[in-house]
């Protein structure tokens, strides 16, 4: 067993495609060495971080997915009352956060990998009508890419490279995790000395944390245990959530996260989140991405592209094109869970305003469909799972009960260059996302807010 442990890891870190199916997995691997990249980077962020000091009282992370759920752990483990973290197409969200700020002392990271994003290059556009000023904004992003190149337009105060052979979801120790990171006055040094010990300790045959949690995860899954159960710990489950989700979820195979979960049933496995203090969250992410890559090989699937993605986002472009539409219920809530067998779960998927009120109503929801249908029950907002676990619910087991929730979105908010607006765009995400599991055969319904 110890020869079959350092064979593993060897391949991993000689960046060995056939460690998983042998075709651009070793392209994708650029997260192994990052955190040791970034700590030779740490003047740049201070750079950045001092520069700003006194002059703004608020930044705002306009990002979705990869871009933005690694900042919104790092928000909530180091108290920043001061970071705002902004992943969903809700008008009254997006009015929420513009009311909160004074705008004139606000700094905008406009984040997106690909520099694409419709989410992110909309809320862009729409904060830059209002602070048309580039020193109030900088972009993370991959060099050459469309933000990067309108980051130089508009002489952004700064534009981070992002490093190309890193997905989205690995990406918390890279300038998309830590620029938001030396913003929020994170001791970044310290933070990245620290994922890189993980990631040495990562290199060892025996006594490797990255590698025994992998191990343990694959085994639990060959033997039916595909639920993942651990703790939320102040938001890591938001980012686990992604990583797992989106690395393992096609292929009809898949790990489902389920954070606050209880692993009681033969369906589940528990796994500890191990963060002492918030400094370590720097090796439990490292610890997190190689052992999914492990879980990944177990598995049988390539752990680093998300085949799926992109079906949600094909259905959205073409009801926008369509022009607007009215989310209709359907089905309901108890018709989907007298559906539920022995080894399903149950998720519930809330295109609703982010806050603490809604976040209690869906809570309570997930209750009642814990109680109906004995399955492990996750959730997430919408627009925000599409690019996190939206992938398993596609490319996964056809194990998954899906309930739709949405409400009135109110008055309209324009976007900037674009033919219509942050409502009209939310309801074609909601459609569009519904359609695509329909069309993969998968168990849904839909559901208005105020009927639950």
């Amino acid at each position: 067993m110890t020869t079959e442990r350092r064979e593993l890891v060897e391949r991993i870190w000689a960046r060995d495609p056939t460690t998983w199916t042998g075709k651009d997995e070793a392209k994708w691997l650029g997260w192994l060495d990052e955190p040791s990249r970034m700590r030779e980077d740490t003047d740049l962020l201070l750079t950045l971080a001092d520069g700003v000091a006194g002059e703004i009282d608020d930044v705002v992370l306009l990002g979705m997915g990869g871009s933005s759920l690694a900042p919104e752990v790092l928000r909530r483990w180091f108290g920043g009352e001061r970071l705002h973290v902004l992943d969903t197409t809700h008008p009254r969200a997006i009015r929420a956060v513009e009311r909160r700020l004074d705008l004139e002392r606000t700094l905008f990271v406009s984040a997106s990998k690909s520099g694409s994003t419709l989410e992110t290059r909309s809320h862009t556009e729409y904060f830059w009508k209002r602070v048309p000023r580039g020193s109030q904004w900088v972009a993370v992003t991959d060099p050459g890419s469309e933000l990067d190149d309108l980051a130089r337009e508009r002489e952004f105060r700064a534009a981070f490279p992002g490093e190309p052979t890193i997905g989205g979801r690995y990406s918390a120790l890279s300038p998309f995790g830590m620029v938001p990171a030396a913003l929020l006055g994170v001791d970044v040094a310290r933070f990245l000395d620290r994922a890189q010990e993980m990631a040495e300790a990562c290199r060892l045959d025996d006594g490797n944390p990255g590698l025994d949690l992998g191990l343990s995860l694959g085994n639990g899954w060959r033997e039916g245990a595909d639920k993942i159960c651990f703790d939320d710990a102040d938001g890591f489950g938001l980012w686990a959530e992604q990583l797992l989700a989106e690395s393992t979820g096609k292929d009809g195979k898949g790990l489902v996260p389920a954070p606050g979960e209880s692993a009681d049933g033969a369906d589940r496995q528990r796994q500890d989140v191990r963060i002492a203090d918030a400094y370590e969250l720097g090796q439990e992410f490292f610890r997190w991405e190689f052992a999914t890559a492990v879980a990944g090989a177990i598995l049988g699937i390539n752990p680093f592209d998300q085949p799926d993605v992109q079906a949600a986002k094909d259905r959205t472009n073409e009801v926008l094109a369509g022009g607007d539409v009215e989310l209709e219920d359907v089905s309901a809530p108890d018709e989907l869970f007298a559906q539920a067998a022995p080894g399903d779960y149950v998720c519930i998927q809330a295109f609703v305003e982010p806050t603490a009120e809604n976040e209690a109503r869906v809570a309570a929801l997930a209750e009642r469909a814990r109680g109906a249908t004995g399955c492990v029950v996750t959730h997430g907002f919408g627009p925000r799972y599409l690019h996190s676990t939206g992938q398993l619910h596609k490319g996964g087991p056809n194990t998954g009960l899906f309930l739709q929730v949405v409400e009135d979105y109110g008055d309209e908010l324009k976007i900037p260059g674009k033919p219509f607006g942050f409502a009209r765009l939310i309801r074609a995400q909601a459609a569009g996302d519904l359609e695509a599991l329909r069309e993969r055969g998968r168990r849904v319904a839909r559901v208005h807010l105020e009927e639950v």
